[in-house]
């Protein structure tokens, strides 16, 4: 008789005690040139990430040049008084590093990522970068002809066409938050080598400058380094821009962007609200969640699941703009897709998904559910220095204090089912809400009339 052959198992692998985790605490300091350092040592992080923040927002953009600081962003890695812009990108690849940059509202932004190893030669570029950029003609020629290039597809994707007619209806033209981030082909069109360096020159200074540093600093002496890279920035002395206040018009309306035989709509639905400063905030975030933060959450459970109009559809709230003094806004809005002869009863529904919360509010279950996902699961999202060295950037140019992310964990987890229903019911009213659609207006006027969510304008998608 054969003997069976039997087979030893390891022991089955036993769950540890978890570990308590709280978002990391930087620490603060400044150079003696007066940039703002805030630097955070994260071990086993051997890719560091630097953040640079530059008091360069978009209101500062001169008259008829929106885009300018856009262009500069761009151009910061196009080449120094030392090195030109080919040989500035070959030396931070011989590093393995990136550097990016972008410029919104609050300022412009620059990132760099690159191995500890290479961090002093890394950051001794993005000082020269700081310190005097070449903005070479020929390179912001380029870069002016990239942009104009850029437009065209921009207004082709219906989201992003969305987006800038909601910001043109809720803001005064008056304001640069009612036109378009990166500038207008009349105004890109315009800008030059000159109005690059004319806008760095007056808004660019370490003094109104923030650096953020993550990643594992073992046996770096970081403050030598400081000093020898962007401690050797200078500039003049000056008060940060006073932050002007905004108005915005949420009277609730509807604009249809044209898109003749467009097959589906695209939604966009916002108002503005308070910024992180205001006490209603993590409530928001909360509610804001459980009305449409994830597959499971309501608007997804009656507009996917139930009836299938749509692929998705999230709410979300996303600061433009912090002031010291509480006086910044945030979007507060409803996106996604629909087909198109679903838009009207897609909306129909969405209406009523917002009436039953303000009638009924959230459930306990959704509430629990929710903090779980977004308090539960901040120990995988912050696992990179970049994901940690962007919170603690956005703390900085939104002038919260230092430990504001790890106390709004703590707020959420204590946050109630009656308070987030609260703040998702005023976030979202339903009288108070700028609906901009962009798609075939002959097939979803009619329809979305019917509805009564305010008076329907039609505009063209160009």
């Amino acid at each position: 008789m054969t003997e069976l052959a039997t087979m030893d198992f390891h022991p089955q692998p036993q769950a540890g005690q978890p570990k308590p985790w709280a978002f990391p605490a930087p620490e603060r300091g400044t150079l003696d040139n007066g940039l703002t350092v805030l630097r955070c040592h994260r071990p086993g992080q051997q890719v560091v990430a630097v953040e640079v923040l530059l008091a360069a927002p978009l209101e500062a953009e001169p008259v008829g040049l929106d885009g300018v600081a856009t262009i500069m962003a761009r151009a910061f890695s196009e080449g120094t008084d030392k090195l030109s812009a080919e040989e500035f990108a070959a030396e931070l690849e011989r590093c393995g590093a990136t550097l990016d940059a972008h410029a919104d509202h609050p300022g412009v932004r620059l990132s760099l990522e690159v191995p500890v190893s290479r961090l002093p030669k890394a950051l001794g570029l993005l000082a020269d970068a700081l310190r005097a950029p070449a903005f070479a003609e020929s390179e912001v020629e380029r870069l002016v002809r990239n942009r104009l290039d850029e437009i065209p597809h921009e207004t082709a994707n219906p989201a992003r066409r969305a987006a800038k007619e909601l910001s043109k209806e809720l803001f005064p033209a008056t304001s640069r938050m009612s036109r378009p981030r990166q500038g207008t082909e009349e105004t890109v069109q315009k800008i030059d080598s000159a109005a690059v360096r004319a806008f760095f020159d007056k808004h660019v200074r370490p003094a109104t400058s923030a650096a953020v540093i993550v990643g594992d600093l073992t046996g770096v002496d970081l403050d030598a380094l400081l000093a020898e890279t962007l401690g050797d920035w200078t500039g003049s002395a000056a008060e940060p821009r006073p932050v002007p206040s905004v108005a915005a018009d949420d009277t609730g309306r509807v604009i249809i962007v044209d898109r003749p035989g467009a097959v589906q709509t695209q939604l966009l639905i916002g108002r503005v609200g308070a910024d992180r400063h205001d006490r209603v905030w993590p409530a928001q975030v909360l509610g804001t969640y459980c009305l449409g933060g994830t597959l499971t959450s309501r608007l997804d459970r009656v507009l996917r699941e139930e009836k299938g109009y749509t692929y998705g559809v999230r709410a979300f709230g996303q600061v433009l703009r912090a002031a010291p003094d509480g006086t910044g806004i945030a979007m507060l809005a409803i996106s996604g897709s629909v087909d198109t002869p679903n838009t009207g009863p897609a909306l129909d529904d969405l209406w009523k998904v917002l009436r039953t919360l303000a009638a009924e509010g959230l459930t306990d279950a959704e509430r629990d559910i929710a903090v779980q996902n977004l308090v539960g699961v901040a120990p995988l999202k912050f696992e990179t220095a970049a994901a940690v060295a962007g919170t603690l950037a956005d703390q900085v140019e939104q002038y919260l204090p230092d430990d504001y992310q790890a106390t709004l964990y703590q707020q959420l987890a204590a946050t109630g089912t009656v308070e987030a229903t609260a703040a998702a019911v005023s976030a979202f009213p339903v009288d108070r809400l700028v609906t901009v659609l962009v798609g075939d207006a002959a097939q979803i006027q009619e329809p979305v009339k019917a509805l009564g969510i305010g008076e329907v304008t039609v505009v063209s998608a160009e």
